[in-house]
C-alpha cells in the first residue's frame, strides 16, 4: 500500500512537472488533457455501443472476432487527428 501511494504521488508530480515545462503553462495543458479526456469519453461510448451491435448483429464468427478491434483501431485513429493541440495563434510565433 505504501508503494502504491508513493508511485501515485511520483505520478502526479512528474505530470505537474512536464505538463509546466510545456509552451503556454500549466493551465492551458491542464484545459488541453481536459480537453482530450472528453474525447475520450465520447470514443469509449461510441466503441461500447459499437461492439453491443457488433456482438448483437453477429454474436458468432470472423466478425464477431474481429470487428471490435478494426474498430478500436479505428477510434485510436480519430483520438489521433481529433486530439491534437489547436494551433497556436502567439503573434511572435509566425513566419519573420
Amino acid at each position: 500500500m505504501r508503494g502504491f501511494l508513493i508511485g501515485l504521488a511520483l505520478l502526479v508530480a512528474l505530470s505537474v512537472t512536464i505538463l509546466s515545462l510545456r509552451p503556454g503553462g500549466l493551465r492551458r495543458q491542464l484545459r488541453f488533457a481536459a480537453r482530450r479526456f472528453r474525447i475520450v469519453l465520447v470514443l469509449g461510448g461510441i466503441y461500447v455501443i459499437g461492439s453491443a451491435i457488433i456482438r448483437g448483429v453477429f454474436p458468432q464468427g470472423a466478425v464477431a472476432d474481429y470487428a471490435p478491434a478494426a474498430l478500436a483501431i479505428a477510434l485510436a485513429g480519430v483520438f489521433v487527428v481529433v486530439g491534437r493541440d489547436p494551433a497556436t495563434t502567439d503573434p511572435g510565433s509566425g513566419f519573420r
